[in-house]
């Protein structure tokens, strides 16, 4: 890969306090430097692919801030700013008064070559999707993506720019999208309405969209693909199943509904009659997850991978990644996945990242049952958060990290010994199939009932993990439910308002 030398670091340093960079040059590796974070009244931190380290033997005073917000430009509504001309970019964080108190001054680069590994599948015109976890490159690759398909394949594109990341700072794109035109969004909360508007006024073959993150762009990414234009954009989350259980995002892949099934086709699928199935056709024909650098997992069919795993399945997919000589090798796989379809009876074996609770005492609880329970410190690896009610109130960034990623969170009233006792009931101690099937029979046929004209039924007492699921099924059923009365009597209301 050849890193482009315009993307001078220079420039970002320029605006660097100087004894900061003094510092920073004392590091070996620097051309591999992605970000450099000053916090007020902490040491600065470099942050690179495989490390991060404090440098320096000041802490960072209001000084060294006002030092850096005074040679940039103004920062946008998600408080963001750029360098004129660049692709570096600086994100704030301010205090509740408003006031800035830290930033991260974000390196950015372009790299040529590195849409090659999926320059096939944009040639083929059908619409992707590339996600993958913060700093693995998704913005690089849509980037050269644009250059490819406006220099290369000589396409209308246009680059629908939110934070000026993808072309850069100031009224002049960055000569790394090539001949792609480039429409700024005023602030993020108007994404969408630009999207609409670069198809109605400016007749493009491609749109480039980074970040869809809300409703309104998932909308707007369908009413664009249903126009016949090709769509190549990133989303929030890491994986397929990430944008499945995201219920904002998930119309991107045709969306996820419950379905009741008939006796015989429940036998015949041998599942419950309670299942998940997809909606509508997606919105994107093929999902990449960027796993690493230049590697890559290929989704080459969404609507068929999507299916699978609602199935229980295997999904056939495709790996690929880069050579020393820069060549793409590509390989056939089973991508293997963990079954998110509660309803359909496969329970995923619970992989828990602590939040606020003390880790000793969950131990102590599952010993006292017999369990043995699947504890991570990565919260990347876990499919199950659990925290206290306080915290979740309060949502810290590890909360917002897990919503962002997919990862249910179940929230207890406080980290006792009886109260983790109880959680790990709920958890590990599921209901007989059978048992279930009654649960959200009756859950299925009061959800008819509301439909038709009731005001609202009450459905039976349930453990808090069948009122779950039965509030889940209202939910997707645009219904309201809410949980009422005392354990054990404690049941769910279906209602029409």
């Amino acid at each position: 890969m050849q890193k482009v030398n315009i993307d001078d670091v220079q420039a970002l340093l320029d605006v660097i306090p100087p004894h900061i960079v003094s510092a920073l040059r004392q590091e070996t590796d620097n051309n591999e430097l992605l970000e450099i974070v000053l916090d007020l009244g902490r040491p600065p931190e470099a942050r690179y692919p495989n490390r991060d380290i404090m440098f320096g033997d000041r802490e960072v005073t209001d000084e060294d801030i006002r030092h850096v917000i005074n040679r940039i430009a103004s920062f946008s509504g998600d408080n963001r700013a750029g360098l004129e001309r660049t692709l570096h970019r600086i994100s704030a964080i301010r205090n509740r008064e408003g006031n800035i108190i830290g930033l991260t001054c974000r390196v950015g680069r372009a790299v040529m070559g590195t849409a090659k590994i999926i320059q096939d599948l944009v040639e083929t015109g059908k619409n992707v999707l590339l996600m993958g976890p913060p700093g693995i490159g998704k913005t690089t690759m849509l980037r050269e993506t644009a250059r490819v398909l406006a220099d290369d394949l000589k396409k209308r594109v246009i680059v629908v720019d939110t934070s000026n990341e993808i072309a850069g700072d100031g009224d002049i794109p960055h000569p790394a999208i090539g001949h792609a035109r480039r429409m700024q969004v005023p602030t993020p909360s108007l994404q969408h309405a630009v999207m609409i508007e670069a198809v109605e006024n400016h007749m493009p073959e491609v749109i480039i969209i980074d970040e869809i993150g809300t409703s309104l762009e998932a909308e707007a990414a369908r009413t664009i693909a249903e126009r016949g234009v090709q769509l190549v954009g990133t989303a929030h989350g890491n994986t397929l199943e990430n944008l499945m259980m995201n219920p904002t995002l998930s119309d991107l892949i045709g969306g996820i509904q419950t379905v009741t099934l008939g006796d015989e086709e429940a036998r015949r699928r041998h599942t419950q009659k309670s299942v998940l199935e997809r909606k509508a056709p997606p919105t994107f024909d093929i999902v990449v997850e960027i796993q690493e650098r230049y590697k890559v997992l290929v989704h080459p069919d969404s609507a068929k991978a999507i299916d699978s795993i609602l199935h229980g399945q295997d999904q056939q997919a495709e790996i690929r990644w880069m050579d020393q000589e820069c060549n793409v090798v590509k390989e056939q796989t089973a991508a293997i996945r963990e079954h998110h379809g509660h309803t359909e009876g496969k329970k995923r074996k619970p992989r828990i990242y602590l939040f606020g609770i003390n880790r000793p005492i969950l131990e102590q609880a599952a010993h006292e049952k017999g369990l043995k329970v699947d504890i991570t410190d990565d919260l990347k690896k876990s499919n199950l958060l659990i925290t206290t009610k306080s915290y979740f109130r309060r949502k810290p960034q590890k909360l917002r990290d897990a919503e962002t990623l997919g990862i249910p969170i179940y929230a207890i009233r406080g980290s006792s010994l009886q109260q983790i006792r109880h959680c790990l009931d709920s958890i590990y101690t599921g209901p007989a199939d059978e048992f279930l099937d009654s649960a959200m029979d009756e859950a299925m046929g009061a959800i008819e009932q509301v439909k038709n004209g009731k005001q609202e039924v009450e459905l039976s007492p349930q453990n808090a993990y069948i009122r779950r699921l039965q509030h889940l099924l209202a939910e997707r059923h645009d219904l309201n439910s809410k949980s009422m009365g005392k354990e054990p009597e404690r049941r769910v209301k279906i209602t029409n308002a």
